[in-house]
């Protein structure tokens, strides 16, 4: 009877250890991989070279050093060379780009996305932006797939978009349609823009070494990120997150999805607008064209923005309550209404939120900015590869 781990499963996960810290943490001596792996230095030589020879990984003398004596080697992922390739499908424009193991983004496109562009038109665009990166991609490099930010509900076993209001689309298998495209036979993994986001700054952002997070991003809706206990929660199906459907106001407006006064409805750029008198415009110049008057002092704009900043607290005091995060983040045109907001929303958690709860969390706007969503696709591409880094072909 089987009572443990093979020699070969063990060299496995423990090579998909060393090359996920290199992934994580970048250039990283030999001496630091034997204490943090807590391997001994024979084994880490051996795994750093099998790494080495599948071109994942090289190696060198550091750039420098203050020390006497021989220098630790130093293990550097092969950035320019492995690669995959990520998008970012929002309401108002499509983005692509190639990103390199390590979390180097190498190339980038990005495109305006007229109103109602369907599946079967968007899909085309970023395979044409995927076939421009190519032209520059070096000879020999390893892609290990692709990865997909999506506005809207995305079922994680295969990435059909089940519900994306705020585009029209409806049970669409955006995954299935991309591998298609793209070919060749790699696969393509799909989440939500909130949920992606959260986990590339959980990686290598702001929420870097906390273990419960919750971002909240927004565009025409509001989705959130969430991470307990250090890892993403996703729910069945991987459509957790939807706290713009949180309904807050059952007397207020009819929402996109059907139900009424879903919080994304008193705080989504959509709300901001309407109370600022700008109703029909949408987007980031939109919300800034609110934002920035508020600042200056305009009255009108000042209203708005305290009306929306208020609803905003509100929830966040409920998400506070539930998940009892250590750190909030604003993302999108999140991000941007909490700035104008800080004090009121940081008011209304105070009041709302119990002190066990609300005493340590902290408010923040995301370190990678936009480029959330891309590095979250790409990180969601590059797990099975760092899972097992000897079974991707």
């Amino acid at each position: 009877m089987r009572t443990g781990p093979s020699q070969d499963e063990i060299r496995r996960q423990n090579l998909g250890a060393l090359l996920r810290y290199v992934h994580v943490h970048g250039a990283t001596s030999r001496a630091e991989l034997t204490s943090r792996l807590g391997l001994n230095r024979s084994t880490i030589g051996a795994l750093t070279a099998d790494l080495a020879g599948a071109g994942l990984v090289s190696e060198g003398a550091p750039k420098e050093t203050g020390r006497a004596g021989r220098p630790s080697l130093v293990v550097r992922p092969e950035s320019d060379r492995v690669y995959a390739y990520a998008y970012s499908i929002e309401t108002d424009r499509l983005r692509a780009a190639r990103v390199g193991l390590g979390g180097e983004l190498l190339d980038r496109r990005e495109l305006d996305r007229p109103p109602g562009l369907l599946v079967d038109e968007v899909v085309p665009l970023l395979a044409a932006a995927v076939k421009e990166m190519q032209q520059s991609v070096p000879a020999g490099s390893i892609r290990v797939g692709t990865g997909a930010a999506v506005c809207g509900m995305a079922r994680r076993d295969d990435g059909l978009v089940r519900l994306s209001p705020h585009t029209g689309w409806s049970d669409e298998s955006l995954t299935t349609r991309l591998r298609d495209e793209l070919g060749g036979g790699l696969p393509v993994v799909t989440g939500t823009i909130a949920d992606l986001s959260a986990l590339a700054e959980h990686v290598r952002g702001v929420a870097a070494g906390y273990h419960n997070v919750i971002y909240l991003y927004g565009d025409a809706g509001i989705g959130a990120g969430i991470i307990a206990g250090g890892r993403r929660i996703t729910g069945h199906g991987g459509h957790g997150g939807e706290v713009g459907h949180m309904v807050v106001n059952p007397g207020g407006r009819v929402c996109s999805c059907g139900s009424r006064g879903c919080w994304e409805t008193e705080v989504g750029e959509l709300a901001l607008l309407r109370a600022a008198g700008r109703a029909g415009l949408s987007g980031q110049a939109a919300v800034l064209a609110v934002v920035d008057p508020a600042a200056r002092g305009d009255a009108n704009a000042q209203s708005a923005v305290r009306q929306v900043g208020d609803w905003l607290g509100f929830g966040v005091a409920n998400l506070v309550n539930i998940f009892n995060p250590e750190l909030v983040i604003f993302g999108g045109t999140m991000r941007d209404l909490y700035l104008a907001a800080a004090a009121q929303v940081r008011s209304r958690l105070n009041s709302n939120a119990l002190a066990a709860c609300r005493e340590h969390v902290r408010l923040r706007t995301p370190k990678l900015g936009d480029d959330g969503a891309l590095i979250g696709a790409a990180e969601l591409a590059f797990e099975r590869l760092l899972t097992d880094p000897l079974d991707v072909g």
